[in-house]
C-alpha cells in the first residue's frame, strides 16, 4: 500500500501563486510516476502535471507556462508550483503516483477568485 500526504491549498486571488506539496509512503518502487490532477465543478478529473523518476515532466496545455511541477526523487516528494493563477484553475487538486498502479492523495482544495 502506498499513502500520499497533500498540503498547500487554498484560497488565491486571480493572478496569485500557491506551491502544492505531497509526499508519498509505504511500498514504493522506482522507476515511478508522480504528479498533479484537478477535478473543477462539474468537470471530469484531468491531469495537470506529471513526473517521472528521471524528471521527465509533462503538462497540460492549459497550464503550460505557469505552472512547474518538481520532485524530490529521494524523498518521494513531489511539489506543483502554481503561478499566474486564473479562475478556471479552481478545483480539488489529486496528488499521484504510479508504482504498478495508480494511487491518489485524498485531494486539496484551490480556489481561485475575480
Amino acid at each position: 500500500q502506498v499513502q500520499l500526504v497533500e498540503s498547500g491549498g487554498g484560497l488565491v486571488q486571480a493572478g496569485g501563486s500557491l506551491r502544492l506539496s505531497c509526499t508519498a509512503s509505504g511500498s514504493i518502487f522506482r522507476p515511478n510516476n508522480m504528479g498533479w490532477y484537478r477535478q473543477g465543478p462539474g468537470k471530469q478529473r484531468e491531469l495537470v502535471a506529471a513526473c517521472t523518476s528521471a524528471n521527465i515532466t509533462n503538462y497540460a496545455d492549459s497550464v503550460k507556462g505557469r505552472f512547474t511541477i518538481t520532485r524530490t526523487i529521494a524523498r518521494n516528494t513531489v511539489y506543483l508550483q502554481m503561478n499566474d493563477l486564473k479562475p478556471e484553475d479552481t478545483a480539488v487538486y489529486y496528488c499521484w503516483i504510479f508504482t504498478g498502479r495508480s494511487y491518489w492523495g485524498q485531494g486539496t482544495q484551490v480556489t481561485v477568485s475575480s
